[in-house]
């Protein structure tokens, strides 16, 4: 391949020896006042093998991250994938039932987990997780910064704090391969349960070096401000590529605006990737356009239809912004646009692949012929950043890809000049809340279960400065309806970004007659959506 720097990992432990022999005690991770050097990072993850090694953590088990962004979890990372391990992303803004849900069907066998972060009770959540489900779980790690012994969980499985877990020396051999799960992340579809996207060690780390390449990350004065969380293919993808190109990131726990401006000014951040939001929300905390000033690159996500207006607005602030396309099954970072687009290429999501090994198509749903350029359709993908597959789904799996190997990506574009291509939107109705896809049918099935409710659909709509869920249903007439009482159920059993903003009674949806049959009109409940959106915005005025 040209323009090869170096030559490209086959695993990703593969990756951080190759960072640590270049870039050996130079800083990998600035974290609060904390600086980890690549030498010292690779030594934890060593450790962190051996710890898991004796907890009984062998090739091809699970090991569930219900933690935020720390330098331990990449270390425990690193350390799962030396041993042959897969490393399962339990979203922290998830409740009991999503838990209950990923630990039950993967059959974790180590959670770790941080019990008072930001204050949230992960104690009383994991409590509330049906005890069959954690018929796998075999021991509990227990990550804290507090500075003093952590307190062990009151659970049935025994429990062990991360820093006991550090003294069984170190692991030297690695049992990575190319051709293994390293990675699981969660994805949403058109059923209740979330799809669970397995990566190989190959793809992870060959996808973080093509996008050193690509992304020119690799100059000696590149530093990478790191805030989406390691979770999602969009964190995990950036984490990786930042320590293959051995250059530092600057790491936090959770995004809060004021202080990512303090560090893109601290750290002469070159490179950083957010959603609209977050960089809506820097705009909002400062007048001062300096802390943008040494920024070069900035890869963006359309996440929130009320913000098309941010790459302008970036733009009058010497910021430039850079659309990105992106999903689970292929990661992030997967196509983008040029820094020197004018500003109406670079807002839309899309753009060439970063990898001269990848190729995009459209096809048209209806007629399965290939679309000509402009004409809209499916996308359909293929590169080496690929996933291997669905977890213990081969039907789903199947029905994704295509005869020649290509991910029927499930998104509606429209192909340019060039081999690039322009994202439009997503072909069904899964949603985008709090920057994840959702799938309605997830929260409906949650709504449904609530004793008053007979039948429900969910949409969203922009509320209150953000796209949130509206649940429209129809009452069973044999229970009373109290719609604060559904919104209470659904905070308790779901994560925050994914309970109804409004769960609104009818009398019986909106529907059309077709020649398939009558069928809910989900565009009217939009529309209903967004006037109950703009009602709460001039209530608020």
């Amino acid at each position: 391949m040209e323009n090869r720097q170096y030559d490209d990992p086959l695993t990703v432990t593969e990756l951080l020896s190759a960072a640590g022999k270049r870039a050996g005690d130079l800083t990998a991770i600035h974290y609060e006042d904390r600086e980890i050097s690549f030498c010292a990072l690779e030594a934890e993850s060593r450790r962190a093998a051996a710890g898991l090694a004796a907890l009984g953590v062998e090739a091809g088990d699970w090991v569930a991250f219900w933690l935020p962004n720390t330098p331990a979890y990449l270390a425990l990372y690193f350390g799962c994938a030396r041993l042959g391990a897969i490393a399962v992303a339990v979203n922290t803004r998830f409740r009991a039932g999503e838990v209950e849900d990923l630990l039950g069907r993967t059959a974790a066998k180590i959670l770790v987990m941080w019990p008072g972060f930001r204050g949230i009770d992960f104690p009383g959540l994991l409590e509330g997780v049906d005890r069959a489900a954690l018929s796998a779980l075999e021991k509990i790690v227990i990550y804290d910064e507090s500075g003093t012994e952590p307190e062990m969980l009151a659970s049935d499985k025994p429990t062990v704090a991360y820093q006991d877990l550090l003294g069984h020396g170190e692991v030297a051999e690695d049992r990575a391969r190319h051709d293994i799960a390293v990675n699981s992340f969660s994805t949403s579809g058109t059923t209740k349960a979330p799809k669970f996207v397995l990566h190989s060690h190959a793809s992870m780390a060959g996808h973080a070096a093509e996008v050193v390449r690509d992304f020119d990350l690799a100059g000696p004065d590149k530093v990478m401000l790191m805030e989406l969380p390691l979770c999602g293919v969009f964190g995990m993808t950036g984490a990786l590529s930042a320590l293959a190109a051995a250059r530092p990131m600057v790491l936090t726990s959770a995004f809060e605006a004021e202080r990512s401006v303090d560090l893109l000014r601290h750290h002469g951040i070159t490179h950083f990737d957010a959603s609209d939001e977050m960089i809506d929300r820097m705009f909002q905390v400062t007048d001062d356009d300096a802390p943008f000033a040494k920024v070069g690159f900035t890869g963006y996500a359309i996440f929130n239809s009320y913000l098309d207006d941010i790459v302008e607005r970036a733009d009058a602030r010497g910021l430039k912004l850079i659309g990105l396309w992106g999903m689970s099954e292929m990661q992030a970072l997967v196509t983008r646009r040029e820094v020197d687009d004018p500003i109406p290429i670079r807002k839309k999501g899309g753009g060439r692949p970063v990898s001269p090994r990848a190729t995009a198509r459209v096809r048209d749903p209806e007629t399965g012929i290939l679309c000509k350029e402009g004409e809209a359709g499916e996308i359909e993908f293929q590169g080496p950043s690929m996933m291997m597959g669905y977890y213990q789904n081969p039907e789903a799996t199947a029905e994704a890809m295509t005869e020649d190997g290509y991910i029927r990506t499930g998104d509606l574009g429209r192909m340019e000049p060039g081999g690039s291509f322009e994202y439009l939107t997503r072909m069904g109705d899964v949603l985008r809340l709090g920057g994840f896809l959702v799938s309605p049918a997830e929260i409906e099935a949650e709504v449904q279960s609530h004793p008053s409710v007979a039948a429900v659909q969910v949409v969203s709509a922009p509320i209150e400065g953000a796209d949130r869920a509206v649940a429209f249903v129809v009452p069973d007439s044999a229970a009373a309806f109290d719609p604060e009482a559904v919104k209470m159920q659904c905070a308790a059993r779901l994560a925050r970004y994914k309970v109804p903003a409004h769960v609104v009674a009818l009398d019986a949806f909106p529907v059309t007659e077709s020649a398939n049959g009558v069928k809910i009109q989900r565009t009217k409940l939009r529309e209903m959506a967004s006037v109950l959106g703009r009602k709460d915005g001039r209530a608020a005025e």
